[in-house]
Formats: C-alpha cells, sequence, structure tokens
C-alpha cells in the first residue's frame, strides 16, 4: 500500500505542474508529529508573515490569494535535503509538463498553473488551510468544518477527527464523527469555507499570528506525560503564536 499511495500521489500531481505530492507527503506526517512546535511543524507561519501580514485586512487578503506561495517558502525554510521519492517526483513531473507544452501547447500548462493559483488561494475549498488550525476559540487548536463542502473534499473538513485518528479513510471519518459525538460536539465547528476567509480578512484578531505554538520541551513533556507538570507550565505552556513573537 505504501507503493501505491507514492505512485496514486505522482499520478493525481500531475495536473498541479509543481511537484509537491512527495513533498507535503513528509510534511504533513512531521505536521502530526509535532503539531504547533515551533522549526519543526511546517504548517506553522514563518516569523515573516506574521511581521509583516499581522492582522491588517488588505495585506490579509494578499497572503490569501498567495497562500500555495507561501505553503511552498516554509517547506524551504526548513532547509531539509530532499528525500529520493521527492527527487522522483521532481524528474517525473517537470518531464510530464515538457511532455504538455511538446504535445499540446504552453497555453494548456498555464492554464493548469493558474488553476491551482486560484484553487489554492481566494477559493471555499482552499479555506480548510485556515479552518484547521488557526484559532477561533481562545483554547482549541484544532476545528473541524461541517458543510456541503466535504462531498466534494472528500470530507477533508473534519480535522479534529483527522488528527485523533490520521489512518482512518475519508470514507470512513464521518462515522468515526456520528459514534463519537460526545468528543465531538462540544468542540467549536466551521459550517462555512466563505465565512472562515471572511472572518479571517475581516477580523482584527485573526492573521497569521494566530497559531498555537509550544516549545519543543513542551511538546515532549506533553508526549510523556500527558500534560506538562505545575511546576513548569508557566515557562512550557502553549501560547498563542503573537505573544511569543511579542516576547522575543
Amino acid at each position: 500500500m505504501g507503493l501505491l499511495n507514492r505512485l496514486t500521489g505522482l499520478m493525481v500531481n500531475l495536473p498541479m505542474v509543481v511537484p509537491i505530492s512527495q513533498s507535503f507527503r513528509r510534511y504533513h506526517l512531521e505536521h502530526h508529529q509535532f503539531q504547533g512546535v515551533e522549526g519543526k511543524d511546517p504548517d506553522l507561519p514563518l516569523d515573516s508573515e506574521v511581521k509583516y501580514i499581522h492582522n491588517n485586512p488588505i495585506l490579509k487578503t494578499l497572503w490569501v490569494f498567495c497562500y500555495s506561495a507561501m505553503y511552498v517558502l516554509r517547506g524551504l525554510a526548513m532547509k531539509k535535503t530532499p528525500q529520493r521519492w521527492e527527487l522522483i517526483n521532481w524528474a517525473f513531473t517537470v518531464f510530464m509538463d515538457v511532455m504538455i507544452v511538446r504535445y499540446m501547447s504552453i497555453r494548456s500548462l498555464a492554464y493548469l498553473a493558474v488553476s491551482v493559483f486560484f484553487g489554492y488561494g481566494m477559493h471555499p475549498g482552499a479555506a480548510h488551510f485556515i479552518q484547521e488550525h488557526y484559532i477561533f476559540r481562545d483554547g482549541q487548536e484544532t476545528y473541524s468544518y461541517y458543510g456541503s463542502g466535504n462531498i466534494f473534499y472528500l470530507n477533508i473538513g473534519l480535522h479534529n477527527e483527522h488528527h485523533d485518528f490520521p489512518q482512518i479513510p475519508w470514507t470512513r471519518i464521518y462515522k468515526l464523527r456520528r459514534i463519537a459525538t460526545e468528543f465531538y460536539d462540544p468542540l467549536y465547528a466551521h459550517t462555512s469555507w466563505i465565512g472562515v476567509i471572511f472572518l479571517f480578512i475581516a477580523s482584527p484578531m485573526q492573521g497569521p499570528q494566530a497559531r498555537l505554538v509550544r516549545k519543543y520541551k513542551a511538546h515532549l513533556s506533553g508526549r510523556r506525560e500527558y500534560k506538562v507538570p505545575d511546576d513548569r507550565a508557566k515557562s512550557t505552556a502553549p501560547k498563542r503564536r503573537d505573544s511569543v513573537i511579542a516576547s522575543a
């Protein structure tokens, strides 16, 4: 199944023009392992994003438009050596891009590239990138979306459920939601991806800084002991991203 998943990733990556499937697989696994850990979670915004975008609505709008580029920059900022499958991904995707230009046209390739740019930017389907971990309720780090968009996006909105049981496929994740309602009903959840984008841009409390972050020490303590000991809670408890930047 591992090889089949990788080969499937290569194929579905083709219309996206840019080779990202294997890198996304790598960094997504790291995100699950080090969620919210500074310097280790590749999903966290860069310090430069926090500093220059912050809660400015115009800059946040531009940031949402260019979110696909931000994802690439975060990966590059990790400064990790590409793995074998990432190199295969690059070679295969670039080869197929050349074939598209050779046997179709440069306009065909440009059409795909522009589609990816808008599909990962100011688009309701891309709102799940904001919905998942940007803080809309203090103390809650991860959010699910329960709406009709899940029909078209393979239940990607059920993010709390996905983090709790990442090996459950999209075809069964709603079953988990139904049999564990006592755990998920009390959590704040989104019902509109368009509303997520609007709130993110319009609210002065929202921006790249609205993420919960923790030090690696707190991460290790939590994994070993289920909670941070009281005598260390003050120095290692998770904080909003803006409070961490302000204290730096």
